[in-house]
């Protein structure tokens, strides 16, 4: 029986027919690997996460984590399951082997991922947390800071965070008021509150290592202001034993509407509770320079936007799939021009709605799959290319796509996910069946790791105009290049280029209609717009790239793909005219509307 978590046929089209993974094995950091190695980590965690993720999804989102005052209890089955999945060296798949990784390609890792996403994306959190964390400092830490903490987190005994946000400043980290005051011996005490923290506090690990956001007295105002600290739940030994609690306490949980299976957090930092060394404050450790912060966040912080994009992803891809087995074995009705009564009843996938609701989410996911692993080859790119320009290309092209890559997963694998409960019909909209639960579930990934509203303004406030608009630049260039292809290859695809060609000319123009007034409050006024439109716009440009990569396979899966793109192209792709003329007024009824009105 075919997986109801992900399509392993997509998977393996996508890595080697089109992104051609196995290339990458001839660059030294990959050299240990090929194609065997890749799909047997594919195997396998297909395997863990068929195993011992997706059985206990439901009960994680029913018996979601509680907290007595004192402890917080989890279901026992999340703690198993953790223990696999690091116990299968998976923790660090794309981590270097002088820290216990695999040394994987990060497109394979990240593929590797979507598998727990899609089977219990409540537990994986967990890991998916702990490796951004771990690479955070593999990136910006001390030597002695990664073997204190990143080798026991890539062994599984210790979980990781990030925290940002704060009751009183939300999303604008400028206002954040948690201190760090430095102490004699090198370490600062850390006092205030972090709210919204992910696997804050748990008894799933020996230790949880926080990544806090703070500011030094004396400091820069604002975000230039902000440091970076190391501050974990139990003080580490310098033999790496654990020695005494560090002051940080469980205020509460928060109960959210999905994503119940992860802990979500209100912590407290020095609130006197437990005191290191008699001292108040939570003992830190600064990483890298003081007032570079949030600079250093921000490795993990896109990191972690595009794999919330895959988490949606995910989340989408199995609604599609389960919508997909339900339409299948589903008996109601007959065809429109069926006149006998007494004929049995088809299966619903007969009716031509259906298939339309079927289609869309088909698009959507495969789509949305496409782009994330397409922007996880460039990590990879970045990282192992072997000339300096090749490197910088991809580190570009990786800025411009990744607002795109974290949103319009987070949009329209959503969609996916509604459209599936939309098939079950009634039966979808109960707890008995689980595309309920992945529509709660993706609710959470519009909001969390920069809103779409902070996506669309990262687009166009800062990502297609930097550096004199060289990004917006190699993003059309790259899409005309494969319309080039396609125009080359003449027929079907020359007429998808046509259209692809017509809507990057429109996004070149309306950007340059935007920041044409010299008036940034009526350019960002309508970002969320832009971010659509463009997306949309490079959805079809993936879709293209698929359809490319077919070459003259004529199985159901080539043809299914075909009739995807062709979907996208003829009903999705011609939503972003509206908006593009939307976006050319220079609208500004939002901006204008005042508060009182509302």
């Amino acid at each position: 029986m075919d997986s109801l978590l992900l399509s392993r046929r997509d998977l393996d089209f996508l890595l080697h027919d089109w992104l051609d993974v196995t290339a990458l094995t001839r660059r030294p950091r990959y050299a240990d690997h090929d194609r065997h190695t890749f799909d047997a980590v594919l195997d396998l965690s297909e395997s863990i996460a068929t195993r011992h993720f997706a059985p206990h999804n439901k009960q994680n989102d029913a018996e979601e984590p509680r907290f007595d005052g004192e402890r917080v209890h989890i279901i026992p089955e999340v703690k198993e399951a953790l223990r696999v999945f690091a116990g299968a060296g998976l923790t660090g798949a794309a981590m270097d082997y002088e820290v216990g990784g695999q040394q994987l390609p990060t497109v394979v890792a990240n593929a590797c991922t979507a598998w727990f996403q899609a089977a219990n994306v409540g537990t994986a959190a967990y890991p998916f947390l702990t490796i951004g964390n771990a690479n955070l400092l593999q990136a910006h830490g001390s030597k002695e800071q990664v073997d204190t903490y990143v080798r026991p987190m890539v062994e599984g005994r210790f979980f990781g965070t990030m925290c940002l946000s704060e009751p009183q400043a939300g999303s604008s980290l400028a206002d954040i008021t948690t201190r760090a005051v430095p102490e004699a011996d090198g370490t600062y005490r850390i006092t205030g509150t972090k709210m919204w923290i992910s696997g804050g506090d748990h008894e799933l690990s020996e230790n949880i290592v926080h990544l806090v956001l703070a500011k030094i007295p004396g400091g820069p105002a604002g975000v230039k202001g902000i440091s970076l600290f190391i501050v974990p739940k139990f003080l580490v030994e310098p033999d790496g034993t654990l020695g005494e609690r560090n002051d940080v306490v469980l205020a509460g949980l928060n109960h959210k509407m999905g994503y119940r299976g992860t802990t979500n957090t209100l912590l407290n930092f020095g609130e006197g509770r437990h005191t290191p060394g008699g001292a108040p404050g939570a003992v830190g450790y600064l990483v890298g320079e003081a007032h570079h912060g949030l600079a250093y966040m921000f490795h993990m912080m896109n990191e972690a936007r595009i794999g919330v994009g895959l988490g949606a992803t995910a989340l989408g891809y199995t609604g599609y799939l389960h919508a997909l087995d339900y339409a299948r074995t589903r008996p109601q009705g007959r065809p429109l021009t069926g006149k006998d009564a007494t004929a049995p009843q088809v299966p619903i996938i007969e009716h031509a709605d259906v298939r339309r609701m079927l289609l869309a989410q088909k698009s959507y996911v495969e789509g949305a799959l496409a782009l994330s692993l397409y922007c996880s080859r460039l990590l990879d790119e970045e990282r192992t290319a072997e000339e300096e320009s090749e490197r910088a290309r991809a580190r570009l092209l990786l800025d411009v796509l990744t607002p795109i890559a974290k949103s319009w997963p987070s949009q329209w694998c959503l969609a996916a996910n509604d459209l599936a409960i939309q098939v079950h019909g009634g039966y979808g909209y109960t707890r008995e069946y689980n595309v309920e639960q992945f529509y709660r579930d993706n609710r959470l990934n519009p909001i969390h790791e920069g809103t779409h509203g902070i996506q669309g303004l990262d687009l166009l406030g800062r990502k297609v105009v930097m550096n004199g608009g060289a990004g917006l630049r190699l993003l059309l260039e790259t899409l005309s290049a494969t319309a080039a292809r396609a125009t080359a290859a003449g027929g079907e695809a020359a007429d998808l280029a046509a259209r692809l060609e017509q809507a990057a000319a429109r996004v070149e123009r309306t950007t340059a209609t935007l920041w044409s007034t010299g008036d940034p409050a009526t350019a960002l006024a309508n970002a969320s717009v832009y971010l659509e439109a463009v997306g949309h716009v490079v959805l079809a440009w993936i879709w293209l790239e698929q359809f490319l990569a077919l070459e003259d396979g004529a199985d159901d899966f080539h043809e299914g793909k075909r009739q995807a793109a062709r979907y996208f192209f003829r009903v999705e792709l011609p939503r972003t005219g509206p908006q593009f003329d939307l976006l050319d007024s220079l609208d500004r009824t939002a901006a204008d509307s005042r508060p009182e009105w509302f």
